[in-house]
């Protein structure tokens, strides 16, 4: 079936970085702004990484946001809870000094424009564990607005995470299409080609590559923006 929506990934796709050195640089922002107001860092960090895995465990009974809170309260009591709007005011200010541990490629933005022209659907199927400020800011540091997209899913407004097929499948139950309507393109093998997994159109964008799990990725179609668009062109 001729696909009719484009998925973008964002993180290592439209936006190039090396995951390690972001996230390095985001938490030391992150564990600055909080110290202060009483938080360790390594235990601030490890209970990030705790509520991050009760993300990717959600089964969509609930908000990642919802899940994600759920698990620093059961790490920090009340405290973290009384201190939410600190992280709110993290994100809507200080995060931004996260662009600097980022890449950037002119290609991205200039590809999810010219698939719009076409008269194609496009969503940024980016993993939903951060609030949306944040995620409306790395959209803007790949030289995309929000408004470029029909559908960019945060941790708010979604209760799964890649590589959750439910993930997927609920993008297109939104939209109101069939998988193989849907191309998905992203660089991480393990998370952005289970899409493949409920019969969606995957293109693996190699320009930052991630493939934890060594897998043979000569099945997948592959390459640049460049190959990314003859490769729409061809279906």
């Amino acid at each position: 079936m001729k696909p009719t929506t484009i998925l973008f990934d964002l993180d290592g796709t439209l936006l190039p970085m090396d995951n390690d050195a972001f996230t390095k640089g985001y938490f030391k922002l992150l564990t600055a702004k909080l110290a202060p107001h009483g938080y360790e860092p390594k235990q601030l960090v490890d209970a990030i990484w705790a509520g991050t895995a009760a993300m990717v465990k959600n089964d969509g009974t609930q908000s990642n946001e919802e899940a994600f809170w759920k698990k620093i309260a059961g790490i920090y009591d009340e405290k973290m809870l009384g201190d939410k709007a600190l992280f709110d005011a993290f994100y809507a200010k200080d995060f931004n000094e996260a662009k600097g541990f980022c890449g950037f490629n002119p290609k991205a933005a200039a590809t999810v424009h010219t698939v719009k022209e076409r008269g194609l659907r496009v969503v940024l199927a980016t993993n939903p564990i951060f609030p949306a400020v944040a995620t409306q800011s790395r959209i803007r540091w790949a030289g995309l607005e929000p408004e470029d997209f029909e559908l960019y899913t945060t941790y708010e407004n979604i209760g799964f995470c890649k590589p959750n097929p439910d993930y997927y499948r609920e993008i297109a139950k939104r939209l109101g299409v069939q998988p193989e309507e849907c191309l998905m393109v992203g660089n991480d093998v393990t998370e952005d080609m289970a899409a493949a997994s409920i019969g969606m159109h995957v293109f693996l964008l190699t320009d930052c590559l991630i493939n934890k799990e060594r897998k043979n990725i000569a099945e997948y179609p592959r390459g640049s923006f460049v190959q990314l668009m003859q490769f729409i062109d061809t279906l």
